[in-house]
This record gives structure tokens, sequence and C-alpha cells, in this order.
């Protein structure tokens, strides 16, 4: 018998949500740090590595569109998945807790809806579908007949349909941050104090 009984909430969907509060944790850290040290100065600038960073991170992207041929793509993946990370942590402590640039702050709330709707693919659609896969082979291996496996797993079956349409949110979130990001930018440039 495989002893697979838990929830998808407390082994797929919690550790997503504590995925995201690890990167507000850290971004309040790093600024509160910056701001007890009097050097919120260098939060200014840390959205250019943030940037660099999640730019980076667009390889995954890249090849799986076939717009390169290189690298493999489950390496790819972390790469994409840790470098976006480090990447929105930097630009949160550039956004610190300063609200004088709506633009700015637009692009950064566009950042964290991609963030995610990304670990939506990484935390819930993959192991969702194993976790419910091992549920329902060990409901089986227990002798449960079809019906009664798809009554017992029926609003973990739930969850997991409603999450493998991720991709729906997570591609169009990316191009309106990369155009927020795009626009904040270019008025960064055009109103920066070049003395």
């Amino acid at each position: 018998m495989i002893a697979v009984r838990h929830s998808m909430v407390s082994w797929e969907i919690i550790p997503f949500y504590l995925s995201l509060a690890l990167l507000g944790g850290l971004a309040l850290a790093a600024d509160a740090l910056l701001n007890l040290t009097g050097n919120v100065w260098i939060g200014r600038y840390l959205g250019i590595p943030g940037v660099l960073l999640i730019l980076a991170s667009s390889g995954y992207s890249m090849r799986k569109r076939k717009l390169i041929t290189s690298g493999k793509p489950v390496n790819l993946l972390r790469w994409h998945e840790r470098l976006a990370w480090a990447g929105s942590l930097l630009v949160l402590v550039h956004a610190g807790i300063h609200f004088n640039a709506w633009l700015g702050w637009l692009a950064v709330w566009a950042m964290l809806i991609n963030v995610a709707s990304g670990l939506t693919g990484k935390f819930l659609i993959v192991r969702s579908r194993k976790r419910l896969e091992a549920i329902r082979a060990g409901l089986r291996a227990e002798g449960m007949s079809a019906e009664d496996i798809e009554e017992k797993t029926h609003w973990d079956s739930l969850t997991y349909n409603a999450v493998k349409q991720w991709r729906t949110i997570h591609v169009p979130i990316t191009l309106a941050f990369t155009g927020l990001a795009l626009a904040h930018i270019i008025a960064i440039f055009l109103f920066w104090g070049w003395k």
C-alpha cells in the first residue's frame, strides 16, 4: 500500500505560498538592513543587476521556442527559476517601501504576478500531477474501483485542472512586466538628474 494520502493543499499549495513569502520576507529584510545601516542608496542601483538577472533567465523561454539551440532544457529551466527569483529579489529591494514612482510600482506588481504564475508552474503543476497519480495508484493497489477513486480524488482533480491553465496568465503577464519595466527604465533615463 502506498501511503500517499496527504492533500494537495499541504504538499503543493503551502510550499508555493511559502516560497512567495520567502521572497517577500528576504526583500523586506534586505530593505530594512539598508535603511538601518544608512545605505538606502544601494537599493536604488539594485534594479540594474535585478533586471539583468531576469533577462539572463529568459534563455529557457528562448530554447523552448527554438530561438536558440544550445543548452539542455532541464538545465535552462533550473537556471530560469533561480535567476528570475534572484533578479526579482533585487528588484523588490530596489523598489523598497518608497511609493514615489507609480510606473515602477506597476512594473513591480506585474513582476510579482509573473513570479507567482511561474512558481505555479514549478510547484503546482508537476508536483500536483505526480501526487494525484500516486494517490490514484495507491487507491488502485488497495483494490478500490475506478468510480470510487474518482470520487475520492474529485477535489484534487479539480485543483489540478485549474492550475494547469497557468500559462494563460504567465505569458501575458511576462509581456506586461516587460513593457512596464521598459517604460520605467526609459522614464528613469529621461528624468534622471545627470549632473
